[in-house]
């Protein structure tokens, strides 16, 4: 049976309702990042959304292309896309989506949203998760029409597409909401405080513990993974009482659009200002995000992007709390292991997921240039990098089955890198990229991992592997032994940033160097993954996405400081213990 929304009509749609249906998701998810244990409310299967679910999807995608998508916001002063020089979205898989959408004047649009924004604070939070909930409930029985969002403007394969596009966006959204709620709750909402003060004398004073928003949260969305990447923001500024601006990618609009249009139908029909929520498109070359970034009525920015911008960020939004996801160089270190082919396995899949195009692929290989002792014996530098190379022909090899691992390139200058490590002109080229031709996109530009061989010893080397190749290109880099591997981690981390680290050793001394490196650097650690489970995945509620300890970023999805920041607390007082 197909997953389908069991929202309440409009006319039953109150608060009060919505926190009666939406309670035990809430509880549920609040014990969850209290375990850490495996939960989800959204299933990842399709076959949950109905038999004909990624058809259905695919549908509703087609039934938008080429037409305006109007969110009845205030402010209308022109259109983005797809006239000429009006910008416009174009699939990585060779698609124009043709979608029109309103520009909107800051001058108007924010005013709107500041002045929805008292009657939201005074819901309280319960009332406000209540809402997120149904809007995340709503937008789940949509899974798949926001996969296929996802897979045209990203260039997701389709599972990614359905799973980082959608269900675990979803799952991220949760989390957001319920660890606002958890931090709102930390105080009671009211208390009446009694002091004697000597004999027949006391003090009674009643206090109300309000909680008080900061004010506009601004989204500057990326165009890799714009749900996955800002349902967090989106949903922790929502949940504690601010509104919400979303400046989109201006490659990957729609599932951002959508997602607002979600959000502003639930917020009506709950009887709060649709205009909590906006959508904020950008003609090409507009240079919008600097502009509401420094508007005065933004107090709260989130941003998952490249690095320069995130700096740009920090250094001139002074009057907003800035919330960022930066670039990162990942690092994974081969010194020994007792299963050499499903490391090889697990390897190979890592590398090639997305085209190495998430932000937690592994990109450094580290391999002690002497070799690596496995269960099948010692095994040289040179037939590590070689039998990489038979793991990703078996992964890849056949074109439909590649088209399930990798993703369509996201620009020419994804592709620009491929074809300049291909050139030589990085290093020794010891596993080469292929051209994949997608079954169904001739148009698409896919390509399987090229692996480089690199020496730390060398300075140019290591110019190379202390910067980010986004993309399907990663280093194979002969280190001296496992001291100078996990010395180079750590100063790889601290320099550049990285949201994870790999580790494949037998021996518990290496392990714990490695270990006590990841903790002084401020990176995750995994050790020794072998079966289904990739250095690439980030367990919702209960992996941290990101530590804010490494240039990386700052933001992490989700812990205290990542929701608590977006509000205070005001205390209300009143003398005779009644308010």
């Amino acid at each position: 049976m197909a997953r389908t929304s069991q929202h309440v009509s409009p006319t039953d749609c109150s608060p009060a309702r919505l926190i009666n249906r939406h309670r035990n998701t809430l509880d549920q998810a609040l014990a969850a990042i209290r375990t850490r244990e495996h939960w989800s409310p959204y299933p990842e299967d399709t076959r949950a959304y109905g038999p004909d679910a990624t058809a259905d999807g695919e549908a509703s995608l087609r039934a938008l292309l080429g037409r305006p998508m109007d969110l009845g916001q205030p402010g209308r002063d022109g259109t983005v896309g797809p006239e000429p020089h009006r910008g416009g979205e174009r699939s990585p898989y060779g698609i124009e989506l043709g979608i029109s959408y309103p520009h909107h004047d800051p001058a108007v649009l924010l005013p709107a949203m500041a002045a929805a924004l008292p009657a939201w604070r005074d819901a309280g939070p319960e009332a406000r998760a209540a809402v997120c909930l149904e809007i995340l409930d709503r937008i789940n029985a949509r899974s798949p029409e926001f996969a296929a969002a996802a897979e045209h403007t990203s260039g997701h394969n389709p599972v990614m597409a359905f799973h980082a596009g959608a269900v675990h966006a979803q799952d991220r959204g949760l989390e957001a909401v319920a660890c606002a709620y958890a931090e709102q709750s930390r105080l009671p909402a009211a208390a009446h405080w009694h002091k004697p003060q000597g004999p027949g004398r006391s003090v009674d004073i009643g206090k109300r513990f309000r909680v008080v928003p900061r004010g506009i949260s601004l989204l500057v969305a990326g165009s890799v993974f714009p749900a996955w990447n800002g349902y967090p923001g989106l949903f922790a500024s929502l949940a504690t009482g601010n509104p919400v601006l979303v400046k989109p990618h201006p490659a990957a609009v729609l599932p951002l659009a959508l997602t607002v249009g979600q959000a502003r139908e639930v917020l009506a029909e709950a009887g709060f200002d649709p205009n909590l929520v906006c959508l904020a498109p950008e003609y090409p070359g507009e240079r919008l995000a600097q502009r509401l970034a420094t508007a005065p009525e933004v107090r709260l920015v989130d941003y998952a992007g490249r690095t320069a911008f995130a700096d740009w960020l920090r250094e001139n939004a002074r009057q907003a709390r800035v919330f960022t996801a930066a670039s990162a160089v990942n690092s994974l270190l081969v010194e020994s292991t007792h299963d050499y082919r499903d490391m090889l396995a697990n390897l190979a899949f890592s590398v090639s997921l997305y085209s190495g195009q998430l932000c937690t692929s592994p990109q450094n290989l580290l391999i002690p240039r002497t070799g690596i002792a496995t269960d099948e014996g010692h095994k040289s530098y040179d037939e590590v990098v070689a039998d990489l190379g038979g793991a990703l022909d078996a992964l890849l090899g056949d074109d439909r089955a590649a088209c399930d691992v990798l993703g369509a390139l996201i620009g020419s200058d994804v592709s620009s890198r491929v074809d300049l490590a291909m050139s030589g002109a990085l290093g020794p080229v010891g596993v080469p990229s292929r051209v994949v031709r997608h079954p169904r996109y001739p148009d698409a530009v896919v390509r399987t991992p090229v692996v480089v061989k690199l020496d730390a010893g060398r300075d140019a080397d290591r110019d190379t592997l202390l910067a980010e190749w986004l993309g399907p290109v990663c280093f194979a880099v002969a280190v001296d032994d496992a001291a100078a591997a996990v010395a180079l981690v750590e100063e790889t981390t601290r320099r550049c940033g990285a949201l994870s680290v790999g580790l494949y050793s037998v021996s518990a001394e290496v392990e714990a160097a490695m270990e006590a490196a990841c903790l002084a650097a401020g990176v995750m650690l995994s050790m020794n993954l072998m079966g289904d489970w990739y250095i690439s995945q980030s367990a919702v509620y209960s992996d941290l996405h990101g530590t804010g300890m490494n240039p990386a970023g700052n933001a992490v999805y989700s812990d205290g400081t990542f929701v608590a920041e977006r509000f205070r607390t005001v205390v209300v007082r009143r003398y005779g213990g009644a308010i």
